[in-house]
């Protein structure tokens, strides 16, 4: 009787053991399960990190760009535009169908049945900007990418280097060409008629030296777009007086009244050599249209953190419509007057350079038949001590 419980009981605890063991097993096996579901969840959430990092920051590109972008979907639905689109287009189309103009909407759904990448150029808004337009398939599914670029400034940089080009060639050729018609005059008339020597000879002499004055103050204009060295601590003042003494002549021999008014000392910071530049144009100008008899008057003062140059004559005037040009270089308001007195065309420009390199701006008022007055404000400084 005793051999058989110990016999069951062994029996019973091998089954035990064994139920036990696979019990274990399963544990295992779940807890297995358990970690693998645990990394699985973490690579998951890595990667949704990592997707959403590279979404934030593809965001921050396209934000961030200057050109606007466009991405039209296979149904010509927007997907995507950055706020740049906004600004060059002054509103963020919902599909092709609200694209304007319609040589935009044109090009667009041209890009989108041929799959051919293209350009436009288009007009918008008030004031009016130049707008460059890419339009490039994004996929095979029928997307479509548009970017679009302010082109404006751009173009009217090369508006002016062209009419500049223009300019400086037609001025250069009206003295070159007064020049070799005068000395062939003076080569033929060099036997016959000695007396017709003379004249020519010093017409010759008259052209060159404006010719001389185009150059010189092409050469300043060129080295005043690249900025002004503001090194030196300058006596305003005293650069006034000393361009003044260099012009009391031309203009006593014109018939004129030079006069010089300065308010103590006067100082900034900037470049002497600029500033007389600056002075000398706008008196030389003041003395040029002003007829025998009148005045120009200089002067220097101080209001505020400013120092305050006026140059003010008693001349013709310059019409209203004329007044925004007259920075312009090689604008006239009186081309025959201008080339009779010798004028460049360049001073007003010269002078609207050197201010705004010093960090000052520059004026005019103007009464037609009555005089002018331009006004150069700068950045003063306190006087030495």
């Amino acid at each position: 009787m005793d051999a058989f419980p110990a016999a069951l009981l062994a029996l019973l605890a091998g089954v035990a053991l064994g139920g036990l063991g696979a019990a274990g097993a399963a544990r295992r096996r779940e807890g297995a399960l358990h970690e693998e579901a645990s990394r699985l969840r973490s690579e998951v959430a890595d990667q949704q990190r990592s997707s959403d990092e590279s979404r934030a920051v593809q965001d921050l590109i396209l934000s961030s760009m200057q050109d606007g972008i466009l991405l039209f979907d296979a149904t010509g639905t927007t997907a995507f535009a950055n706020a740049a689109l906004d600004r060059h287009m002054g509103t963020r189309p919902v599909g092709t169908a609200q694209l304007f103009p319609p040589s935009l909407r044109e090009t667009v759904e041209r890009t989108a049945a041929d799959r051919e990448a293209t350009s436009v150029l288009i007009e918008t808004g008030e004031p009016i900007r130049s707008l460059r337009v890419v339009v490039t398939p994004a996929g095979e599914d029928g997307s479509v990418l548009v970017v679009v670029r302010d082109i404006t400034e751009a173009r009217r940089i090369d508006t002016i280097r062209r009419d500049f080009v223009a300019n400086a060639s037609h001025e250069l050729k009206t003295p070159a060409a007064s020049i070799q018609a005068a000395a062939e005059t003076v080569r033929e008339a060099a036997t016959d008629d000695p007396d017709a020597v003379a004249h020519f000879s010093a017409q010759i002499e008259r052209e060159a030296a404006r010719l001389s004055r185009i150059v010189a103050d092409l050469l300043d204009l060129s080295r005043l777009e690249s900025g002004s060295e503001l090194a030196e601590r300058v006596p305003l003042d005293a650069l006034v007086r000393e361009e003044a003494q260099r012009l009391h002549d031309p203009a006593r021999e014109t018939g004129l009244t030079l006069d010089v008014r300065t308010e103590g000392d006067v100082w900034v910071d900037g470049s002497a050599r600029d500033l007389s530049l600056l002075i000398r144009n706008l008196v030389d100008n003041a003395i040029r249209y002003t007829r025998p008899g009148g005045s120009v008057t200089v002067a220097v003062g101080v209001e505020g953190a400013e120092a305050v140059l006026t140059v003010s004559d008693t001349g013709i005037g310059i019409p209203g419509k004329d007044v925004p040009r007259i920075f312009e270089r090689f604008y006239r308001v009186d081309r025959a007057r201008s080339r009779e007195t010798g004028g460049t065309g360049l001073g007003l420009a010269i002078v609207k350079h050197v201010a705004e390199n010093h960090g000052g701006t520059v004026e005019v008022r103007s009464e037609l038949g009555r005089g002018t007055t331009f006004t150069v404000r700068l950045p003063r400084r306190p006087p030495l001590q």
